[in-house]
């Protein structure tokens, strides 16, 4: 049945609350919405915008809640028998609406008069199109209805017309006002339903946000000269490279212009098929100037939805082009370089986040998606490649020259070999800032975690995903480490890019940001991953990371078996020489930027191996009884290895480690001096929880330096600081700064340890905490600001009174965050350290909160 109105006289709406569209009147995005707004400017340019009413939110909502709208008075403005459509007009465009409702007014009267100007055929077309649009999303009927209909020519709309008699026990509205009133309101309950409420809040919209809507009498675009109907853009949604684009249909010729694979229209003249050039020469170049007249005065890239009648060009609409992320980028940048908008709004109108779609290759949206699993998008970017279970296999598939996708039930540090020779990595376990998640966004290697869908066999290597299905090694598939989503077989790719548009939207945003912006860079690989992307340093060097290498862990594992300080020191000799030429290499490519080195932190344990094949390879090489490695392995083992003894404790029960590398970070920075700008490194010392600690550290450290400057003749200057990863370094931070030049919150450790979260296991629940609202968001992705925060800002303030020159900074995984940024400004810390492909989104993101609230800024 169609909507029942309430009997009585009308509700009289204000001139505000209805309103005929003209220069002057008053309508605002706000009361009226974008779209009632927008055409307002559109009249204002003095473009042939057909009359057009706009309907306020209060009106709007009064409808949806049973008030009965004059709609006599509202077809006043549009004079006898015309046809009218309806579209909404929400506050942002994004948030949606009910979808729009054409050709309101067509009655068996207007029927006639239509066969009589535009044809039989194309009026009963019309007439057809209209019954059904308005049974079923107006009176609400089911589709089916028509689906054993023949629905062609005049039996055809006879037979639909009887159809909604049958149904609705009554005939199809002949009174345009009543069509009017049933689809206003229509519209205005289905706004303020409940699934339309829960798809607009999830775009951001609040819950209460209203709906204006537009009548606007009808442009047919089909009279018996050139008519037709489309839309045209004059730059490519995907690139953002100027190209004339859209879509339209010739309805007085009976044929389209036909579109490529790539849904580009032929507006322009094309060897491939008819154009909108060629057949309305003059109404082409009337689009293209009204086009570009609306980006220049509306300082905006726009889409002009229009029609033509006999040659005449009515311009019915105006919307902001629609574009992926690199177009948005070089749309902002070409608005700003040809002085339409200035280059600070430029910057504001980038999300930072989306400047990942540029920083990595990306699956081509209009690819189809063959999806097996899904999963916590860890690291962004996507790569296709055969499935591998181990690091050895993809160090194999790598030699081949074979891209290969590394499976692990979560990775450990004996995987970063296999990492690096992955094209992605996919885990059933772990969290944002697992080990996978960190090392995988260090590396820009894209990956998925907590794919936990999906039952994995290493011992088979297999994965059973949903359904039955099975995979095995060497089968190809998809990780989209942008989306958390894992594909069957291999999807095509949108490469990356970084070209003159991107560099000069960075640079003008170093120009306003007052935040440092570092890198957490392990490799000399990634430092100059960090200094292609302006990194102003290197902010967290984790040199556990150069131990993995197959001619150093041996190593490694030697002097974790020695007996005693000399038999170590013998070891790590050895390792000597290959930490200084690490070193070296970062100092080289930094090229004077500061480089912060923080010292062995994990636990020994893990340089070791944990299966029988290696513990019994390890025997072999150290010429060892097998059992007495197992035994070694066993003694080293700890119930809690993340809370045992691992960085500083294990600094000062086994000083030679600290030792070997304070003096190669020093004989690195006095070798680099001698070709290029002086070094000046800065040694963080990690998991300190009290002053004591960070004294004996500093003493040996200072007997280092003295040997090395007495041994090379050379001054050198080095900076001593603490990473702050416990809750009491935090919080006893005014006692820990006078030995320290700087504090930096290592804020995955530091989260960790605040809520006795295991950050390697919270994916297993985390949504679910989310989704009930324990936590508003998963804390490993985003930075307590309630709780971590507090810790942050008693460390700073305690910190800083007891040094007033003390640095700060924070190197977590939130260093990379536009939110966690914010928070580390207002605070006062110095800069942000975060993975290498994250630099360019932190570096725009300072810029906007620069831009946005230039009040007291962070020390230079």
């Amino acid at each position: 049945m169609l909507p029942q109105f309430p009997k009585g006289a009308a509700v009289q709406h204000s001139e505000a609350d209805l309103t005929l569209i003209t220069p002057t009147a008053p309508v605002t995005t706000q009361t009226h919405g974008g779209r009632a707004k927008c055409l307002q400017r559109l009249v204002r340019l003095d473009l042939p915008v057909p009359r057009t009413v706009a309907l306020s939110f209060r009106a709007v909502r009064g409808i949806a809640h049973g008030d009965k709208l004059d709609a006599d008075l509202l077809l006043s403005h549009f004079g006898e028998l015309p046809l009218l459509c309806v579209r909404p007009s929400s506050e942002v465009s994004d948030w949606g609406g009910p979808g729009a409702i054409l050709n309101i007014g067509l009655n068996d009267a207007a029927y006639i008069d239509l066969c009589e100007t535009i044809g039989s055929e194309a009026a009963t077309q019309l007439y057809l199109r209209f019954v059904q649009s308005y049974s079923i999303h107006v009176a609400r009927l089911d589709p089916d209805m028509f689906d054993d209909l023949a629905l062609n020519g005049r039996d055809g709309l006879s037979a639909a017309l009887a159809a909604y008699e049958a149904e609705t026990d009554e005939p199809f509205p002949q009174d345009p006002g009543v069509q009017l009133a049933a689809v206003l309101r229509s519209m205005a309950r289905a706004w303020e339903g409940t699934t339309a409420r829960l798809l607009r809040q999830a775009k951001g919209a609040p819950a209460d946000a209203g709906l204006g809507l537009v009548v606007q009498e009808m442009a047919l675009g089909l009279g018996p000269g050139e008519s037709g109907s489309g839309v045209i853009q004059l730059v490519s949604s995907a690139t953002g490279l100027p190209r004339v684009t859209g879509r339209y249909r010739s309805q007085s010729q009976g044929r389209e212009a036909l579109s490529d694979e790539a849904g580009a229209v032929y507006l322009e003249r094309d060897s491939r098929g008819p154009s909108l050039e060629d057949q309305a020469p003059e109404a082409f170049e009337a689009l293209i100037a009204y086009t570009r007249l609306m980006r220049e005065r509306l300082r905006e890239e726009m889409q002009t939805e229009f029609s033509i009648d006999n040659g005449r060009v009515h311009v019915l609409d105006g919307v902001p082009v629609r574009r992926s992320s690199r177009a948005a980028v070089r749309i902002a940048v070409k608005l700003a370089e040809d002085g339409i908008i200035p280059k600070e709004e430029a910057l504001l109108r980038i999300e930072p986040r989306a400047l990942n779609e540029l920083l990595h290759r990306q699956i081509d949206p209009g690819a189809p998606r063959d999806v097996i699993a899904r999963g916590i998008a860890a690291s962004p970017g996507a790569a296709s490649g055969r499935i591998v279970f181990s690091a050895a296999a993809a160090q194999a598939s790598a030699a081949r020259g074979e891209a290969c996708i590394l499976v692990r039930r979560e990775t450990a540090p004996e995987d970063i070999r296999g990492m690096h020779a992955a094209v992605a990595v996919l885990t059933e376990r772990g969290g944002i800032t697992s080990h996978a998640a960190v090392i995988g966004r260090g590396l820009g290697l894209p990956c998925v975690v907590g794919a936990s869908d999906i039952k994995f066999s290493l011992r088979g290597e297999r994965i059973m995903a949903a359904g039955g299905r099975q995979l095995k090694a060497g089968d190809m598939i998809t990780v989209d480490g942008t989306s958390g989503q894992v594909l069957a077989g291999e999807a095509p790719m949108i490469e990356a890019i970084q070209d003159d548009v991107f560099q000069s939207l960075m640079g003008w945003a170093d120009a306003v940001r007052d935040i440092g912006v570092r890198a957490n860079a392990d490799t000399p690989a990634d430092a100059q991953t960090a200094r292609n992307f302006q990194a102003e340093g290197i902010g967290l060097c984790r040199t556990e990371h150069m131990f993995f290498e197959e001619s150093r862990l041996t190593v490694m594992r030697e002097m974790i078996f020695a007996d005693g300080a000399e038999d170590r020191r013998a070891a790590l000799d050895r390792l000597l020489p290959m930490q200084r030429a690490d070193f070296i290499d970062l100092f080289r490519i930094m090229e004077g930027r500061p480089v912060c080195i923080r010292l062995f932190d994990p636990p020994l344990h893990e340089f070791l191996p944990s299966d029988k094949a290696g513990i019994r390879e390890l025997a072999e090489a150290l010429d060892l009884p097998r059992s007495d490695v197992e035994h070694r392995i066993e003694a080293l083992s700890e119930y809690n290895p993340m809370l045992g003894m691992r960085g500083v404790r294990l600094g000062i029960t086994v000083p030679e480690i600290y030792e070997m590398q304070a003096r190669a970070i020093f004989e690195a920075a006095v070798a680099a001096g001698r070709k290029g700008a002086a070094v000046i490194p800065e040694i963080m010392i990690p998991l300190v929880s009290a002053m004591r600690e960070v004294e004996l550290v500093k003493t040996r450290i200072d007997a280092v330096a003295a040997a090395v400057r007495r041994e090379t003749g050379r001054a050198f200057e080095f900076k001593l600081g603490v990473m702050v990863e416990t809750p009491r370094a935090a919080l006893r931070a005014g006692e820990i700064a006078p030995f320290a030049a700087f504090l930096s919150f290592g804020t995955n450790d530091l989260t960790q340890m605040t809520y006795g979260l295991s950050r390697d296991d919270a994916g297993r629940f985390m949504s679910d905490y989310v989704q009930q609202g324990v936590f508003p968001e998963d804390p490993f992705h985003m930075l307590d600001v309630d709780g971590v925060g507090e810790l942050l800002q008693i460390g700073a303030a305690r910190g800083r009174a007891a040094r007033p020159d003390l640095v700060l900074s924070i190197c977590g995984e939130h260093g990379g965050n536009p939110e966690s940024i914010a928070f580390c400004r207002q605070a006062g810390f110095d800069y942000v350290s975060c993975s290498p492909f994250r630099v360019p989104v932190a570096r725009l993101a300072a810029a906007q909160l620069a831009l946005r609230d230039p009040g007291p800024k962070s020390k230079d």
